[in-house]
């Protein structure tokens, strides 16, 4: 099994400050209410990226710590391959989601998480946290391009749940 490239893992996990040295994002989207167990199902068996028009090939049908995921974003031969592990997964009647981290190959290096959590008023978020830097030629000589495009993924992941949410898939 391949080692993943960064130490800090599981550190998407909390709210807690995340690792320093990496840039980080926080990207959250308010859902339908009442939409926690259909969001999350929809996170954790990698609806909600496929529906988003991100390819997963993965060893599982849902996320659960152990699992290897190669996720591919973008169009035909302008397609990044990403290469990934499960390192935390959750599933109860407050929160479902998960983090994966980098394996090697992968452009960037640090972990991503996808979290749907109601909070106590009952209101339903998803969020998208990340730390990471670059771990390629190319990705390093993107610099500020590569930040603003990983937002740009956070916010249309938050877009697509909430259409899913919501019954629209088109």
């Amino acid at each position: 099994m391949a080692e993943l490239t960064y130490a800090e893992v599981g550190a998407t996990r909390s709210e807690a400050a995340l690792p320093a040295g990496y840039s980080h994002l926080r990207h959250r989207v308010r859902l339908p209410d009442g939409s926690l167990a259909s969001a999350g199902e929809a996170v954790l068996s990698w609806r909600l990226h496929r529906t988003a028009g991100v390819r997963i090939d993965a060893t599982a049908p849902r996320a659960e710590p152990g699992v290897a995921v190669t996720v591919g974003v973008g169009v035909g031969p302008l397609r990044l391959w990403g290469p990934c592990r499960v390192v935390w997964a959750v599933a109860d009647d407050r929160q479902v989601g998960f983090g994966y981290g980098t394996l090697p190959g992968h452009p960037e290096r640090g972990e991503e998480a996808f979290l749907v959590e109601r909070g106590d008023a009952g209101a339903v978020w998803f969020t998208v946290r990340a730390f990471s830097v670059p771990d390629r030629w190319f990705t390093r000589a993107g610099g500020p391009v590569v930040r603003v495009f990983q937002s740009g993924y956070a916010w249309w992941l938050g877009r697509t749940l909430r259409r899913l949410c919501a019954g629209v898939t088109g």
